[in-house]
């Protein structure tokens, strides 16, 4: 067996909202088109895990990756969804203006937490899911995939315009359904995941879920299946769909 490629450590975020007794809603971002990885498709708020990240996490006596994981899905959530996810308490509309504008302007997370007075609560990020592919691609990462509910007085949403075009509210099952009208793309890792979390009525049922299936890394491989070549995952950790043709699948 091969050796796989070095991967970069990344965290998501899936936040949901109540749409008022139908299916929740999640935050999706759109990728400019210029990215390198996943240009123009439709993801979580969520990006590299940085050096700041573990250093935060070691500040808060907590020097380990998950920590340092869950630190950055909060960060980049306030940096390119501007969402107060995992901060308590709740800052002021303008303290979390000024938060927001200072991650932008590079100072670290830390003083930035510090200088409008709130601290990190990573209890409320469940984690759901960690990823990590395999395949020949010039950018490999192993993201970490965490759920939060959208807190009670948070801001709308807005685009960070940078790394993001748009952002908007929907069910997982929309995505899904403009993703097979070729409305809209989506790579394999995030297709999956809807798909699980379209079974789901509430963001409780989702937890519950997430709680039941203990968190084990995701790699798809290659197999034939009736003469077609397929990407596969294992099939015992939640998945209602566990393999696509490979042809079909967008790798990012």
């Amino acid at each position: 067996m091969t050796d796989t490629p070095p991967a970069i450590p990344a965290a998501t975020l899936v936040v949901f909202r109540d749409a008022g007794g139908g299916a929740p809603e999640l935050l999706f971002v759109e990728r400019a088109k210029a990215m390198a990885f996943a240009g123009g498709a439709l993801v979580f708020p969520g990006g590299r895990v940085d050096p700041g990240d573990h250093a935060l996490a070691a500040m808060l006596g907590k020097d380990d990756s998950e920590s340092a994981a869950r630190i950055a899905a909060v960060r980049e959530t306030i940096e390119e969804a501007g969402l107060p996810i995992g901060l308590s308490p709740m800052p002021s509309p303008s303290a979390f203006e000024r938060l927001r504008a200072a991650l932008h302007d590079g100072l670290a997370f830390g003083a930035a937490l510090t200088d409008a007075d709130v601290s990190l609560d990573l209890d409320v990020l469940e984690y759901f899911a960690r990823w990590r592919p395999a395949h020949a691609h010039a950018r490999i990462f192993d993201t970490r995939f965490y759920l939060a509910r959208l807190p009670a007085g948070a801001p709308e949403p807005r685009v960070d315009a940078t790394e993001n075009v748009r952002l908007f509210w929907t069910t997982a099952a929309t995505v899904l359904a403009e993703a097979d009208a070729g409305r809209a793309t989506i790579i394999f890792p995030t297709r999956r995941n809807l798909e699980r979390l379209a079974q789901f009525a509430t963001f409780d049922a989702a937890l519950a879920h997430a709680r039941a299936h203990p968190v084990r890394t995701v790699t798809p491989w290659t197999e034939v299946r009736d003469g077609i070549e397929h990407l596969c995952i294992p099939h015992d950790l939640g998945y209602p769909v566990t393999s696509e043709p490979l042809l079909d699948a967008v790798r990012g």
